[in-house]
């Protein structure tokens, strides 16, 4: 990241701060404190929301009370999946749990709706046989019937849950893509090395011994077909004659000086065609059985991280003495003169592609308390999803389970929404 990139980012995040300090209230009411509770024949304020948090019960649970009744409401975790659980009350006594019936309907973000129906229990509780699954983040209506008398509560119950007006995420550069399905590559990341083509070389010779008049390019000049590289005298005619370079290409060496002698067939200068490359990468142990001519490979020069596309031409039949590694080669182009021989490169060969159902970039993936999540957003509101996650490249990954094909997901930025929604301190009962 740049100076500048970063000093961008950290501008945004304290707008995003400034933004949430505005909305210190309201985060404070959303995340798992209790609005009021309706009763079937009036409004029942729950006892210690005026404090800043719920009412418990005896069993640790929320307490929603309203004419002399009252349901205990928890979430039962231990050596289980979280499951609603419930115990009924009047007048502050415990009621066995065949006494009434509780439902908790819950409506998600986006507006997914879930029913969790209460069977009482033979510990005098109910229990709910159906999962509550995670965020547990969601505005709950708890309806309720006490030796006939019908009642009902609504609360908001928010975790990993922020707001981020658009203005605000597109200046901080938040960005979100629809998440669908893509392919995962199989793929062998390898270091290489840069040679100049075979039969794309060429050495200039003197035809003739005798003393150099003059010479016409230097290390690093290209020449053309045909352009004359030096001037010599021959000792037999005791004339001059041109020496011209047989292919266009750049003085790779030179090896002649101004009244130095010429012998007979000696190289005067190195000329090579870099036009195009070969890319010699080593391939190491099982990976040699993997790679096939073929398949594409992309090359980094790490002077820069300038890449190339390519496609793998051969697998040399044999082995390198001096590592031991099986050699593939490709060819890559360089009309910029960029890419020089003799420079290591990285280089990434795909084997194979492998169709997934649902994928998303690597860059979305963040962790929250122990889980692998992605954050979505629904309108300004951003929230977070713990994720499944299957096999992997160095772009995407696949999602197994967590989300849905079409779901809005942060894949730029997602670091700010994380900082954000960790600020709000968003929580939840349990």
């Amino acid at each position: 990241m740049t100076i500048r990139s970063l000093s961008a980012a950290i501008a945004m995040m304290l707008v995003l701060a400034a933004c949430g300090a505005r909305n210190d209230e309201h985060a404070k009411d959303a995340h798992g404190h209790a609005e009021e509770g309706h009763a079937e024949e009036g409004h029942a304020e729950e006892e210690g929301q005026a404090a800043g948090e719920a009412k418990k019960g005896a069993h640790g649970g929320r307490l929603l009370e309203a004419d002399g009744f009252a349901v205990e409401l928890a979430t039962a975790e231990t050596g289980r999946p979280p499951t609603y659980q419930a115990w009924l009350y009047r007048d502050g006594k415990p009621l066995p749990g065949n006494a009434g019936s509780v439902e908790v309907r819950l409506k998600r973000l986006g507006n997914v709706a879930e029913r969790h129906v209460l069977a009482a229990q033979a510990d005098g509780s109910l229990m709910a046989g159906s999962v509550v699954g995670e965020p547990h983040s969601f505005d709950v209506e708890v309806v309720a019937n006490i030796g006939g008398k019908s009642l009902r509560w609504a609360y908001e119950s928010y975790e990993g849950r922020t707001v981020i007006p658009a203005r605000i995420a597109t200046e901080s550069g938040i960005r979100v893509a629809a998440a669908g399905p893509g392919e995962i590559a199989d793929q062998h990341e390898l270091q290489g090395l840069l040679t100049p083509v075979e039969g794309r070389t060429a050495q200039v010779m003197a035809r003739f011994p005798g003393p150099i008049r003059a010479l016409r390019a230097n290390v690093g000049d290209r020449v053309g077909a045909g352009q004359a590289l030096a001037t010599i005298e021959s000792n037999l005619s005791l004339t001059n004659y041109t020496v011209s370079s047989p292919i266009a290409g750049v003085v790779m060496a030179r090896t002649a000086t101004v009244g130095g002698v010429a012998a007979e067939g000696s190289a005067l200068f190195e000329i090579a065609d870099l036009s195009s490359l070969w890319v010699d990468v080593h391939v190491f142990g099982a990976d040699a059985q993997h790679i096939q001519p073929g398949v594409p490979i992309e090359v980094t020069r790490l002077s820069d991280g300038a890449t190339a596309e390519a496609t793998l031409e051969r697998v040399l039949p044999g082995t390198a003495t001096a590592s031991q590694s099986t050699v593939a080669r490709a060819t890559i182009p360089n009309a910029d003169g960029l890419w020089r021989p003799g420079s290591a490169v990285k280089a990434r060969i795909t084997v194979a592609r492998k169709p997934a159902p649902l994928v998303v970039p690597l860059a979305a993936l963040q962790t929250f308390r122990d889980w692998d999540v992605v954050f979505i957003r629904v309108g300004d509101t951003y929230e977070v999803r713990p994720v499944e996650l299957g096999e992997r490249d160095a772009e995407r990954v696949e999602v197994r389970s967590g989300l849905k094909a079409g779901d809005q997901v942060v894949v730029e930025q997602s670091y700010l929404v994380k900082a954000d929604i960790e600020k709000s301190g968003a929580s939840h009962d349990h």
